[in-house]
C-alpha cells in the first residue's frame, strides 16, 4: 500500500471556471473535496507538487492527508484532469474517506513469472487482456498492485482473475472468470496447425 502522503493546500471562496482559470494563473491548481456526507469544499494546490505527485505514478491509489488552514482531511484523488496540450493538472477531484470505509479503486496488474513459463519458452507470446482490475478494498489497505503469475502458463492457457490470490479485505467489483493474460501461439505454429486440420477436413469431404 502506498504511504499516506501529506500536502497543504488553501481554501477557495468561489467555485466555477472563472475563478479556476484565476487560481491557475497564480500557480495553483483548483481542486474539491467531496462526500463524507458534508459539503464540497474548494481548495487550491500548489502546481509544482501536485504536478510531481501525479506523474510519480499510483496517484489515484495515493491516500492525502490535505492540510487546509490547520484543519486535516483524509482524502483520496478519485478524478483529475490534464491540460490537453500541455500536460499539466489543471483540476483534482478528491473523496473523503471515513475509518473503515470501503472504496472502488482501480489497480494496475503486475505480470511475474515470464521466464518460467512452458509456453513462452516454446516461442509463445504473452498477450495482456487487462492492465488493471476494479476492486473493493479497505480505504486504509489499498494495494499498489496485484500480481498474476504466467509461470505455469503453456501456449493456449491463460490467467484469469479468479486464479488471483487478492489482498486482505479486497474484492473483485468485475466477474472473477476475466482473462487477465494469456499465452498465444506464435503465427509459425498457427499455419503448422492448420494445415494438417485443413487436410483432414478435405479427406472427410471426399
Amino acid at each position: 500500500m502506498s504511504d499516506i502522503k501529506q500536502i497543504k493546500a488553501v481554501a477557495r471562496n468561489r467555485a466555477g471556471k472563472g475563478a479556476a482559470r484565476a487560481v491557475r494563473r497564480q500557480g495553483q491548481v483548483p481542486a474539491v473535496i467531496y462526500g463524507g456526507g458534508q459539503a464540497a469544499e474548494a481548495i487550491a494546490l500548489d502546481f509544482n507538487q501536485t504536478k510531481q505527485l501525479i506523474f510519480a505514478g499510483h496517484f489515484l491509489t495515493t491516500i492525502f492527508e490535505i492540510e487546509v488552514d490547520g484543519k486535516k482531511t483524509r482524502a483520496i484523488p478519485r478524478d483529475y484532469q490534464l491540460d490537453p496540450v500541455r500536460d499539466f493538472p489543471v483540476h483534482i477531484d478528491f473523496l473523503r474517506l471515513a475509518a473503515g470505509q470501503a472504496i472502488k479503486v482501480v489497480v494496475p496488474v503486475h505480470v511475474v513469472g515470464q521466464e518460467k513459463s512452458p509456453g513462452v519458452k516454446r516461442g509463445g507470446t504473452l498477450q495482456i487482456v487487462e492492465h488493471s482490475v476494479e476492486l473493493l478494498v479497505p480505504s486504509d489497505a489499498i494495494p499498489d498492485y496485484i500480481e498474476a503469475s504466467v509461470a505455469d502458463l503453456d501456449i493456449g492457457s491463460s490467467v484469469h482473475l479468479s486464479d488471483i490470490k487478492l489482498p486482505n479485505g479486497a474484492k473483485a467489483t468485475s466477474a472473477e472468470n476475466v482473462t487477465l493474460v494469456t499465452v498465444v501461439a506464435p503465427s509459425g505454429m498457427k499455419e503448422e496447425e492448420a494445415a494438417p486440420a485443413a487436410a483432414e477436413g478435405e479427406a472427410a469431404k471426399a
